[in-house]
């Protein structure tokens, strides 16, 4: 009885975890948020991706605060230059937090009332505009999702994060296909590579038709435009002139929902407007 060779096929890990049950482990992560999803009644998704580093004002301030105390001791520390240069950066796009924050909250407050659950914000689930996304549902006593990842360096869920909505991922593909299998609009936030790969993907499988088209908004004019110039792909003939309508620009959360409300009441059949329920 003491031989791995006794253990019940699905409670042995040794089994379980080989190269040739990947296929199983796959389908396992498919299925196991979607049932989830189910029984907690969640119809439509709202997702909102960006970095991970923003913080919110408050803790910016506070930490910009205590290096230049810190600089008053060390007036000469290179190394401290280049942090408190970052701490200035970090107050700068707290904005940024704070406008995913209010947006989460406005989206959660007027689509999960009478026990509606549509739009329902959904995030990877870690810190910074994520924390910020799941912080404001919290807020407008509303639900959320997050999808966090293992990672060499241990990705915590948020404390935001509805606890039966939080589910954690072995598999990236399998985690941006939940992303996007309930999801009627996409919000993204200043980031890095993780935001740049998760945003083009979804603007990809839009443009080849792979998923029906849904609002795309890019939060902070400035930030995107200097990041990605879109016109110049368009002038050196590496995507058409007409993707770039694939998406729209905003700067703070009133501008997102304007997209939002504009987009399911003009740019698509009525049907499906309606579906969405931002048209009654």
């Amino acid at each position: 009885m003491d031989s791995p060779t006794y253990r019940l096929a699905y409670e042995d890990m040794d089994l379980l975890t080989q190269r040739d049950l990947r296929p199983l482990r796959l389908q396992l992560e498919l299925l196991k948020p979607e049932r989830g999803l189910d029984e907690q009644g969640v119809h439509s998704t709202v997702v909102v991706f960006g970095s991970a580093r923003v913080r919110d004002a408050a803790t910016a301030r506070d930490r910009l605060a205590a290096l230049e105390r810190r600089k008053g001791a060390a007036p000469a520390d290179p190394s401290l230059e280049r942090e408190l240069a970052l701490a200035r950066r970090r107050v700068e796009q707290a904005r940024y937090y704070e406008e995913a924050r209010r947006f989460a909250r406005l989206i959660s407050a007027r689509f999960q009332q009478e026990k509606r659950c549509d739009f329902v914000v959904v995030t990877g689930g870690g810190p910074g505009i994520m924390e910020a996304a799941n912080r404001g549902a919290f807020e407008a006593n509303a639900r959320s999702i997050g999808l966090n990842i293992t990672l060499p360096h241990e990705q915590a869920p948020n404390s935001y994060i509805t606890p039966e909505l939080a589910f954690r991922f072995h598999y990236f593909a399998l985690r941006k296909m939940h992303f996007l299998i309930h999801a009627r609009a996409l919000v993204s936030f200043p980031g890095g590579y993780g935001t740049m790969d998760e945003l083009f993907e979804v603007l990809t499988l839009i443009q080849t038709g792979k998923m029906p088209r849904i609002p795309v908004v890019l939060v902070g004019r400035a930030f995107w435009r200097r990041v990605i110039d879109f016109d110049y792909l368009i002038d050196e003939g590496y995507i058409a002139a007409g993707d770039i309508d694939l998406f729209e620009y905003a700067d703070d959360a009133d501008e997102i929902i304007a997209a939002l409300e504009r987009f399911y009441a003009g740019a698509m059949e009525k049907g499906a407007a309606e579906r969405s329920g931002f048209i009654a």
